[in-house]
C-alpha cells in the first residue's frame, strides 16, 4: 500500500477549491447551452426535477460523510487505526440502504410534488430518470468521508470532477439529440395542414413542437446527472481498490482492536442524524422557493396579471416573439408557462449565487477533520488558528467575487446566456445576481461555520438554527411572493433573511463553545477594503472599455478570417464590446485586488504556507514585508 500521507488546512482547501470552481465552471458549460437550447421554460422544468431530488438526496447521504469524517479523524489522532477500515465498511453497509430507500422514495412522492408545486405532469420523467443518481451517489459518498477524514481530499475532489463532466456531456447531448429528434418528427410527418404527432402530443407548428419535445429533452439532461454519479462511484472504487487508505500492517498490528460493528454503526447513525436534518431543512428551504415561486407567482398573475406582467414586460414579450413562451386562451395554464418561465430566468441568476459558496464549502469539509482532531486532543491553539485561517480564507474569495458580480450582473449575464432561446430571461435574472452578488459573503460562510459546528461535535445547534430560519423563510416566501409587484423578487429577501440569522446565530455559538478570539482586522476589514477597490475598478474598468472597444472594433474584424464560418462564430461571441470588455475589466480587477491584498498585508503565513513551493513563496513576501 501506498504510505499514507495528510494534506494540510490549508492544502486540502485549495484541493477542494479547485475542485469545487472547476465542477461549478462545468455547471455554467452545462446550462449555458442547456438553457438557450431548451429556453427559460424548459430549464424551469430541468429546475423542478433538480429541487425535488436534492432534499432526498440530503436525507440519503448529507450526514453519513460527515460523521464518517468526524469519526475517522478522530481515529487517526488517536491512532485505532482498526477502528477507521471499520468505521469505512460500517458506512457502506448505511449507504446502501440510504441509497435503495432513497431512490425508490424519490419515485413515490413524485406524483404528490407535482400538486403540491403546482408543477405539470411534464417534469415526472425527469424525476424517474434522476432517482438512480442517490442511490450512485450514496455509495460515493462512503468513500469520499473515508478519505476526507484521512485529510485525503484529492479523491472527492477528483470525483467531482469527474462526475461534473459526465453530467455535462452526457446530459447536453441527450438533452441535444432529443430535441433535435422531436422536431425531426414533426418536420417529417406533419400533413398538409401543418399537424403532427410529437411524443403523443398532436401539435399544430413548430413552435408547439418545441413545446411538446422540451419536457422530453429537459429529462435528457437530468439523466445526464445519473450517468455522472456512475462515472463518479466507478473512479473511486478504482481508486481504493489501487491506492488503498495508506495504513501500513505495523500501524495495524499496533493499534487497538476496532470496536464492535453495531457500537460503530449506532455511533454513526447518532452522529449524522442531525446533520441529516439540518441538509435536509436547507434543501427543503431550496425547495420552498420552487413550491413558493412557481405557486405565489401564479397567484401574484391571478391577482394583478397586468403588473407581474409590466415588471417583467421586455423579457416575456421577446419570449413570446421567440416562441419559447407559448400562451394559450386558458388562463390559469397561461399563469402557469409565465410562472414556469420566469422561475426558470430567476435560477440562471441563482446560478451564479451558488458559485462561490459552492467553493467555499470545500474549506468547510477541509477545516472539518482539522477541527475535530484539535477539539479530540485539546490542541486550542490548533481550533484558533484553524477558526481564523477558514473565516478569513471564505472572505477573501467571497467578499470581491460577490460584489464583482454585482457590479457586472447584465454583462456577464449576457456573456453566458445572450444567445439563442436564453437571452429574453436575461433582464429578469440581473436584479437577482445584483442583490445576491452583494449577499454572497454572508451565503459563502454558512457551510463552513456549521461544518465547524459540526467538528466540535455540535451537531445539534446548525439544526436547530437552520429550522427556525426556513420558518421565516416560509413566512416570507408566502407573503412577499403573492405580491404583484414583487412576485418572484420576493424570495431574495427570504433567502437573504435566513442565512443572515443562520450565520449570525451559529457563529455566535461557534465563539461561545471554542472562546476563539476573532481577528477582524485581518479576517473582515481589509479583505473588504481591497474587495471594494475590486468592484469599483471592475465597474470604472467596464464602462470605459466599452467606449474605447466600440471604435476599435470593426478594425479587429474587418478582416478576411471573420468571413469564414469559424471566424463569424468568434466574432460574434468573443469579439464583441460586451464580452471583451467585461473580460477585460476583470482582469484589470483581480490585478487591483492582488495589489491591495499585498499592500494592505491582507494574507498571512498560514494562508501562503500550505501552497505548493508554499514555504518560498513566504518567506519572499515577508522579506518585502507584504505578509500580514
Amino acid at each position: 500500500m501506498a504510505k499514507r500521507k495528510q494534506q494540510s488546512l490549508v492544502n486540502g482547501a485549495i484541493v477542494l477549491t479547485i475542485a469545487m470552481l472547476a465542477v461549478k465552471v462545468i455547471g455554467i458549460l452545462f446550462k449555458m447551452p442547456l438553457t438557450n437550447a431548451i429556453g427559460m421554460e424548459g430549464r424551469g422544468l430541468f429546475d423542478m426535477v433538480y429541487q425535488i431530488y436534492t432534499p432526498i438526496f440530503a436525507i440519503s447521504v448529507a450526514g453519513l460523510p460527515i460523521a464518517v469524517a468526524r469519526m475517522v479523524s478522530e481515529s487517526v489522532a488517536l491512532k485505532r487505526f482498526r477502528d477507521t477500515r471499520a468505521i469505512f465498511k460500517a458506512s457502506q453497509r448505511i449507504f446502501l440502504i440510504a441509497g435503495i430507500s432513497g431512490t425508490l422514495l424519490l419515485c413515490l412522492i413524485a406524483k404528490p410534488y407535482i400538486w403540491i408545486a403546482s408543477a405539470k405532469e411534464e417534469i415526472l420523467p425527469g424525476i424517474f430518470m434522476i432517482a438512480p443518481a442517490i442511490f450512485f451517489c450514496c455509495m460515493m459518498s462512503s468513500y469520499r468521508g473515508y478519505y476526507e477524514g484521512l485529510r485525503n481530499m484529492n479523491p472527492t475532489a477528483a470525483s467531482q470532477c469527474i462526475e461534473a463532466l459526465g453530467k455535462l456531456v452526457i446530459g447536453l447531448l441527450l438533452a441535444t439529440k432529443i430535441q433535435d429528434y422531436g422536431i425531426n418528427v414533426y418536420n417529417t410527418t406533419k400533413d398538409a395542414n401543418g399537424v403532427a404527432n410529437v411524443f403523443g402530443v398532436a401539435v399544430a407548428n413548430e413552435q408547439e413542437a418545441f413545446k411538446a419535445v422540451m419536457p422530453w429533452a429537459a429529462a435528457g439532461a437530468v439523466l445526464g446527472v445519473t450517468i455522472g454519479s456512475v462515472a463518479g462511484l466507478l473512479y473511486l472504487m478504482v481508486h481504493n481498490k489501487i491506492k488503498g487508505d495508506g495504513f501500513s500492517r505495523l500501524d495495524l498490528e499496533l493499534a487497538p482492536e476496532a470496536r464492535d460493528r453495531r457500537a460503530i454503526s449506532r455511533e454513526l447513525i447518532k452522529l449524522a442524524l442531525p446533520v441529516v436534518l439540518g441538509a435536509l431543512i436547507l434543501n427543503v428551504s431550496n425547495l420552498i422557493d420552487t413550491v413558493t415561486i412557481v405557486g405565489r407567482t401564479t397567484a401574484a398573475l391571478g391577482k394583478d396579471y397586468g403588473a407581474v406582467w409590466d415588471m417583467h414586460s421586455s423579457s416575456l414579450n421577446q419570449a413570446v416573439e421567440n416562441g419559447t413562451l407559448l400562451l394559450t386562451q386558458d388562463a390559469q395554464d397561461s399563469y402557469k408557462s409565465i410562472a414556469t418561465y420566469l422561475f426558470g430566468a430567476y435560477n440562471t441568476g441563482v446560478d451564479f449565487r451558488n458559485l462561490v459558496p459552492t467553493i467555499t464549502s470545500g474549506f468547510g469539509i477541509s477545516v472539518l477533520p482539522v477541527l475535530a482532531a484539535a477539539w479530540a486532543t485539546r490542541n486550542h491553539d490548533e481550533v484558533r488558528r484553524s477558526t481564523n485561517s477558514i473565516l478569513r480564507m471564505c472572505l477573501l474569495i467571497a467578499l470581491p467575487a460577490g460584489l464583482g458580480m454585482a457590479v457586472l450582473a447584465r454583462p456577464l449575464l449576457t456573456i453566458i446566456y445572450g444567445a439563442d432561446r436564453a437571452a429574453d430571461g436575461i433582464g429578469v435574472a440581473v436584479p437577482v445576481l445584483q442583490v445576491y452578488g452583494v449577499a454572497t459573503a454572508l451565503l459563502a460562510l454558512s457551510t463552513p461555520i456549521t461544518n465547524m459546528l459540526q467538528g466540535l461535535g455540535r451537531t445539534d445547534i446548525p439544526v436547530k438554527t437552520m429550522a427556525f430560519c426556513t420558518v421565516i423563510k416560509i413566512i416570507c416566501n408566502i407573503v412577499l411572493i403573492g405580491v404583484p409587484r414583487l412576485n418572484i423578487y420576493g424570495s431574495m429577501i427570504g433567502t437573504i433573511l435566513f442565512y443572515l440569522l443562520d450565520v449570525g446565530i451559529n457563529f455566535y455559538f461557534l465563539k461561545k463553545i471554542t472562546s476563539v478570539k476573532i481577528e477582524w482586522k485581518s479576517v473582515l476589514f481589509k479583505p473588504l477594503l481591497c474587495a471594494l477597490l475590486c468592484a469599483g475598478a471592475a465597474w470604472a474598468s467596464y464602462g470605459l472599455l466599452c467606449r474605447g472597444i466600440e471604435k476599435i472594433l470593426p478594425r479587429l474584424t474587418d478582416m478576411s478570417f471573420f468571413s469564414t464560418s469559424i471566424g463569424e462564430k468568434i466574432g460574434t461571441y468573443v469579439l464583441n464590446t460586451n464580452t471583451l470588455s467585461a473580460m477585460l475589466s476583470v482582469l484589470i480587477a483581480v490585478i487591483i485586488y492582488a495589489i491591495s491584498l499585498l499592500l494592505a498585508r491582507a494574507i498571512t503565513k498560514d494562508d501562503v504556507i500550505g501552497l505548493p513551493k508554499g514555504k518560498k513563496i513566504a518567506k519572499t513576501l515577508a522579506k518585502h514585508g507584504l505578509l500580514g
